[in-house]
Order: C-alpha cells, then structure tokens, then sequence
C-alpha cells in the first residue's frame, strides 16, 4: 500500500491547486470551511471495502477506469458521505464533494493508523479528481472550470475605510437651562439677606443641609411648637404683569406669622421656596428682599430656602412662591378656642384688601369681565387696578400680642381663603355658632365692586374674600371694654360684628 502513497498525495495537491483558483474574495467564506474536498462520514474497515470488480485501487500516479463497467454510481442519500458543513450551493456535490461521484466509483484513500508505519494503514473512503470521461464528473468538471475562470476575472474591491466618528459636543445643565452659575451668584446675595435677619439663637449659616436653631427656654419653659405652610396663590399672576416682586415676599411672611400667631405663638424661623423656569437674579433678590423685611418686622429669623430652576415647568418670567414657619408658644398660654363660650363678643379687625386669597375670581372679573388693565385708574376702586389688588397682606402680630398678654382674647380665626363662612368655625367649640351682622362694618369698594360685576351671590362673596375684615377676635363679654382700650392705644380700628350663639358649628349672618 506504500507505493499508492505518493499519488494520492499528488492528486491531493492537483486538488488544493484547483481550489486556490476559486479563492476569490467573494468565494472565500465558502471555500474555507472546506480545508479538505471532502470527507466522509464514516471509515470503512478493510473488510467491507467493494470487491475489486467495483472499485479498484490505484496502485501509480495515473487513474484507472473501475473494473466493472457501468458499476452503480453510490447512493449519496444514504449517508455514505456528506460535506462537513452546510453550504448555499444548489448542488450537494459543488465543491465540498465534486469530487466524490462519476462512473469510476469511489476511490479509497490511505490513513495510518494511530502508532504504525505508513505500511500499516487503513484503507478509508476518500476522493480524486472526477473520472474522466464520466457524465457526471464531466459535467462537474466544466462547472469547475467556469467558476475558475469567473473567479480570475472578479476585482478585489478593498474594504471601505472606516472612519472615525465625530466627537459630540458635551451637554451642560446649562444647556438644559439650568445655569448653576447665576444660581450660585443668588444664593450669595440671598444668603446677606438672610444673615440680616439672624438672632442669637439661629446656629448654623446659610447654605448647610438645613436650618439650625436654639429654643430658649428661659422664654419658653414648657414649649410647644407652631407651625405653618402656606403660598400667595395667584396674587402673583397680578405681580407678574405689573412686575411687582417686593411685596409678594412680604405677603408670603406675614400670612404665615399669622396664621399661627392666632394661636398665641411667637414666630421663631421661617424658609422659603421658590421655583422658576429660568432664573432671573434680580428677581429672585427682590423678593427675598420683601422676604427679609417681613421676617424682621416679625422678628423671626429666615435660616433657610430653596430656589429652584425647572426649565419647560413654569411660563418664561414666572415663577411660584411657598413658606414655611416655625413659633413657640408656652403650654399654658396656647389658644385654640376651647374656652369659647355662648354670649362672647366678636371684635373684627380690617384687612388691606384681598391680601392673598380670592384672586383668581377677581382677576376673571376685573380684567376679563370688566377688561381693566392693570394700570388703568378705576372710580368705583378709587385706585388703578393693580394697586388694588397688590395691597400687601397685613400682619396682625403686634396687636395679638398686645391682646394676649392683656388675656382678653378667647380665642381668634385669620380670615383667608373661604372667608368669614370657612374660617371663624374653626375656632367653634361644638354646639356653637356665630351671629354676624352685615351691617357693622363698611365693606371696601373693592369687594362691592366685584361683587356688582360679577352678579356674585351675598353668600358666594363670604366664602370667597375676607370682605374687609382680616381677623376675628372672640372676646368674654366681661373683657370687652378691656380689650377695646387695648385696640385704641394700638389706633387699632376694630368693629362689633355680632356674638357666639348656640347652634351648629357655623356662621349666620343678618342685617
């Protein structure tokens, strides 16, 4: 079997040769999983070879024709062989076993066997060229020699270059709209504002993780603590379009001190929030301006806030305004109204306008209704427009304490946002009511006005606007003329507006 060696090797090479001419750049991925022409899949043992008369083994370098003539060409569906991997061809026997079949049979190949001389070998199914002359490997052949000479002919196209990519440009928050920048710049000019109003017991600057602040218990020797949160609504529309900023920071504070100063509390801190679209420094400062002053009118201290930049959240040169406050009251001196009683008398105190509730009813009304603008000068208000509606909100704290500290007040309701109607209950012990009379105090021309353009409903402008009056103190009638000296030496003007009654926990009006 040695001397078969040298020429399937050489038909080996006739084969590789044949193939690198294939080897075309289009072709290559094909051609390459088939490092071998062809392989069977399964090793035929000596004995189970063809007969000689089937298939007969080369012995030198040239072919030979199979010694039975006509001899049936192998089932290729029968598993005898098959090509390593699965190609796109239409043909099973293009390139991975065109070599394989043709009249002649199949030609065996020589493996050694593991640990023999290369006389010692196995005899394996393997491949030639095609048989010459036979239909099939004939046919075979042409198809070869087509796909040699197309494969010559095709232009090597080299790969495109990549090219590199364009460095994009860096995004800042900025970008986004938020300049942190300007921001910084504020909040220094925020934080001179803030250190104005600092007292002895505020311990931290501004700028920390929050707001420290020292209790004096000497002030203070059996504390609670008050607290409060409230906004100026849209009262700030109005601010907006006549580019008012100062006195909203002030309405803010002083809703705030009074909504817990009612309670006998003394404020001790107040923070402040505010969210814009884009920040307008000089905005945001004359509003902590406003902010400041009413802190220190009401000797409380601003150690802290937030200023917010929400670009797309609010309309350009808008923004929203929110407080926070924190009082101290002793336990004995908290009032909650629980010492109300049937008979005591109702003292009212004016307000300065709308101060913060009500507007969007007015607004609709005055600019929408009535088509004023802003700066136009109205008869019936006795005042432009606009100056109308940006009265600041008064605060009521330097005559509270007064009145407290004469122990003359049972109890007492800030009138904001639902009126008389909504508020003056809330300091109702149960089974009782309030009686008012209408006719006890001249509301402002700016109420009978809105309510004559409006049409609106007796009962819709109580439980909408203040009407006038800002603050209700609930007298004992023994303390009335107590209290009433206190208001003169105040020049605190007040009215008698009616009594607590038993009833419901509700308010009826008369007059």
């Amino acid at each position: 079997m040695s001397d078969q060696t040298p020429a399937i090797r050489e038909d080996k090479k006739a084969n590789e040769s044949k193939l690198r001419l294939l080897k075309a750049p289009l072709l290559d991925w094909h051609l390459q999983t088939f490092t071998a022409i062809s392989h069977w899949s399964k090793t035929l043992p000596d004995e189970t070879l063809p007969p000689p008369d089937v298939q007969t083994e080369k012995t030198t370098g040239s072919e030979q024709q199979s010694a039975a003539t006509g001899t049936e060409t192998p089932d290729v569906d029968a598993g005898v062989f098959k090509p390593l991997y699965p190609t796109d061809f239409d043909d099973i026997t293009d390139f991975g076993a065109i070599w394989s079949v043709g009249p002649s049979g199949h030609v065996p190949a020589i493996r050694p066997r593991d640990g023999r001389g290369p006389g010692d070998a196995t005899v394996v199914h393997g491949t030639r060229g095609p048989a010459e002359g036979g239909k099939i490997g004939e046919r075979e052949r042409r198809k070869m020699e087509r796909r040699a000479a197309s494969a010559q002919t095709l232009e090597i196209v080299p790969a495109k270059e990549q090219k590199t990519p364009a460095k994009k440009a860096s995004v800042s928050y900025a970008d986004a709209g938020v300049d942190i920048s300007s921001g910084d710049r504020s909040k220094q000019r925020i934080k001179m504002l803030a250190r104005k109003t600092f007292n002895k017991n505020v311990l931290s600057e501004i700028g920390g993780f929050g707001g420290l602040f020292g209790l004096d218990l000497e002030k203070f020797p059996n504390p609670v603590l008050v607290s409060s949160a409230d906004g100026v609504g849209t009262k700030l529309k109005v601010a907006f379009e006549l580019g008012i900023h100062h006195t909203v920071g002030q309405d803010l504070v002083n809703h705030c001190v009074n909504d817990i100063a009612v309670q006998g509390a003394t404020p001790l801190f107040f923070l402040d929030y505010l969210a814009t679209g884009a920040l307008d420094p000089a905005i945001i400062e004359t509003v902590v301006t406003g902010i400041s002053e009413a802190c220190r009118a009401n000797g409380c201290a601003l150690i802290g806030g937030e200023t917010a930049q929400m670009p797309g959240f609010y309309s350009d040169g808008e923004y929203d305004l929110a407080g926070f406050i924190v009082g101290a009251v002793s336990r004995d001196k908290i009032i909650t109204g629980s010492t109300i009683e049937v008979g005591d008398v109702l003292i009212g105190l004016p307000s300065n306008g709308l101060h913060t509730n009500g507007y969007s009813l007015a607004r609709k009304l005055l600019f929408e209704v009535a088509k004023y603008g802003p700066d136009q000068y109205v008869n019936e208000l006795k005042d432009k427009t606009g100056a109308a509606l940006m009265r600041t909100h008064r605060s009521y704290l330097a005559i509270i304490k007064k009145l407290c500290s004469s122990e003359v007040v049972s109890g007492m309701a800030h009138i904001t946002g639902g009126g008389i109607t909504e508020n003056l209950p809330r300091i109702l012990p149960k089974g009782m009511g309030a009686s008012i009379d209408l006719a006890s105090w001249q509301v402002p021309p700016l109420f009978e006005h809105l309510q004559e353009l409006g049409n609106v409903e007796k009962d819709e402008m109580l439980r909408t606007f203040n009407m006038g009056i800002g603050l209700i103190c609930v007298v004992p009638a023994e303390k009335v003329k107590k209290a009433k000296a206190v208001l003169n030496r105040a020049n605190e003007r007040h009215c008698i507006l009616g009594r607590v009654v038993r009833g419901e926990r509700k308010v009826s009006y008369t007059g």
